[in-house]
């Protein structure tokens, strides 16, 4: 169990959803590791509730695919594979390519603007060296083309799959040698939306997400050799 993983409590929210929030973000995070048994014993001291909103959590946890019931062994943080990560990343290309795709027909003056200002707030925060921070920074970039789009049904539909998206997208972006790629990457799709240049704007995204599945790829065999020879 993590030392920082602590209950933040909201007046607006049940304490089921405090929980449930609290143990999404340790995982995607990675402050609950692939892996890690989830007792519930042990995270209701640690979060100072009872086991009722730990078990509710942990069932809802398990619905979004972030955890898995293992026979015998109870709950644990479902791991990051290829399979589950192609899963996911296959679906997100395809919005992201219809995602500038309408952003290069419906994005505004101002929301040019805010996506400029997003491009050089990412390039900021990778200089801090804070992996929340820059993915923080990721996710409020993209949103702005996201919601560019005007299109109610493919904004739900990405905000659905955001928390999934998210945790491969931590990922990537803990690996501080693709930061300077991310940048590179950011300012071309900014370019061809400005331009209005679809085909660019939809080849810069779809190189996006393969730059982003080979590096995790990579990431998963090294973590297996490591295992392997431990």
């Amino acid at each position: 169990m993590q030392d920082n993983l602590q209950v933040k409590m909201d007046e607006f929210l049940p304490l089921r959803d405090v929980v449930f929030n609290t143990l999404r973000q340790a995982i995607l995070t990675g402050e609950l590791k692939p892996g890690e048994r989830l007792m519930e014993i042990h995270l209701a001291d640690r979060l100072g509730v009872s086991r009722t909103p730990i078990r509710e959590a942990i069932r809802k946890l398990e619905l979004e695919g972030l955890v898995t019931m293992i026979p015998r062994r109870g709950a644990e943080v479902a791991q990051i594979t290829e399979k589950s990560m192609n899963d996911v990343l296959e679906v997100r290309r395809a919005l992201d390519v219809l995602c500038v795709e309408l952003a290069c027909e419906r994005i505004t003056e101002e929301e040019l603007e805010r996506l400029k200002e997003a491009c050089l707030a990412f390039e900021r925060a990778v200089q801090t060296g804070e992996v929340k921070q820059i993915a923080q920074a990721d996710v409020a970039l993209h949103d702005i083309i996201v919601q560019a789009t005007r299109n109610r049904r493919l904004i739900q539909l990405i905000n659905n799959l955001s928390e999934q998206m998210y945790r491969y997208r931590f990922e990537y972006i803990k690996d501080f040698h693709q930061h300077e790629r991310l940048i590179r990457e950011h300012k071309i799709i900014y370019e061809s939306i400005v331009k209005k240049d679809k085909a660019t704007a939809t080849q810069a995204a779809k190189m996006h997400i393969d730059n982003q599945e080979k590096a995790i790829i990579e990431q998963i065999r090294l973590e297996k050799r490591q295992k392997q020879t431990v």
